[in-house]
């Protein structure tokens, strides 16, 4: 790790990153993005699915609050043919359709699939599921049980080179899993590791984090709210913030997320108004002494 990431890195886990210290394309109040490691720019906040199409909410609902993130600028969508048996990607077909063009579009291979033969059959039924002829992300969703990730990782390549993905990641990969992906041949070509990380879990600021800040690859935060059950939005300290900011609890949690210009977060809603209140994260901005709190009520 080099000395400016050291720096970086030793602020952000002390809670202390201002905008002084971030990267220029996550100081604007207009809007915050991310560089993936090709140097494609995506919106900081996106929005998951891994609970919609499966009876939580209406359907119409859902596909409502989909859209409307859309028109709010969330158009990094997160999905994976795992989720709710496809169910989910049919809803994402649905609200992307005629409207394509705006939408970065993530999906994820089940490591079951994780064969050659496997990740092409997998892909071709989410593009079908999607209605879409290519992704512009596509992840492999755990390491566990990817019995040779060389031919992974090769697979990948063919898919990108035959214009079904544009680029590739990875999901939940731990600091051995991405030294042995990046000896691999090509393997620096993966653009992101998409791993759990919130208030509520901030395990990955110990490793994989400084990792991928040193290898110039933003991390995807899934669960960035803290996932079911979480009390996160509850905090005495979350809802103190949010209420001198006049913002939600939720749009404070995304905001501490994405602090570092280098994270990704991808909320899930089936609710317009949820949508709403994670919307507003993309124009608030934490001050020193609330990162402090914050960091005081959700030390690592």
């Amino acid at each position: 790790m080099n000395a400016t990431t050291r720096r970086r890195f030793a602020l952000y886990g002390a809670g202390l990153i201002s905008a002084v210290s971030l990267p220029r394309s996550a100081t604007s109040a207009a809007a915050q993005t991310v560089s993936l490691s090709d140097g494609t720019v995506v919106p900081a906040l996106g929005q998951g699915s891994a609970r919609l199409g499966q009876g939580r909410h209406p359907v119409a609902e859902e596909e409502e609050a989909m859209s409307t993130g859309l028109a709010l600028g969330l158009t990094l969508i997160d999905t994976a043919e795992i989720y709710g048996d496809g169910e989910a990607e049919h809803l994402i077909g649905r609200v992307i359709k005629g409207r394509r063009d705006e939408v970065f579009l993530v999906s994820k291979v089940w490591p079951s699939h994780a064969t050659r033969a496997g990740i092409q059959s997998a892909c071709s039924a989410s593009l079908a599921r999607l209605g879409t002829d290519h992704l512009d992300l596509y992840l492999l969703h755990w390491p566990d049980r990817a019995k040779d990730l060389a031919v992974v990782v090769d697979t990948f390549e063919q898919l990108r080179a035959g214009g079904q993905i544009r680029r590739w990641g990875v999901s939940n990969f731990g600091v051995a899993e991405l030294d042995q992906l990046f000896r691999l041949p090509a393997g620096e070509r993966c653009g992101t590791n998409q791993v759990p990380y919130s208030l509520a879990d901030r395990r990955v600021e110990r490793d994989v984090l400084p990792w991928c800040l040193q290898h110039r690859m933003p991390i995807m935060a899934y669960s960035p709210l803290g996932g079911e059950g979480s009390s996160v939005l509850r905090n005495p300290a979350v809802q103190r913030i949010a209420s001198s900011q006049g913002q939600s609890s939720a749009a404070v949690a995304l905001s501490w997320a994405m602090r570092s210009g280098s994270v990704i977060a991808i909320p899930e809603s089936g609710s317009v108004a949820h949508v709403r209140e994670n919307a507003a994260a993309l124009s608030l901005r934490l001050g020193p002494d609330e990162l402090r709190q914050l960091d005081q009520a959700f030390p690592l």
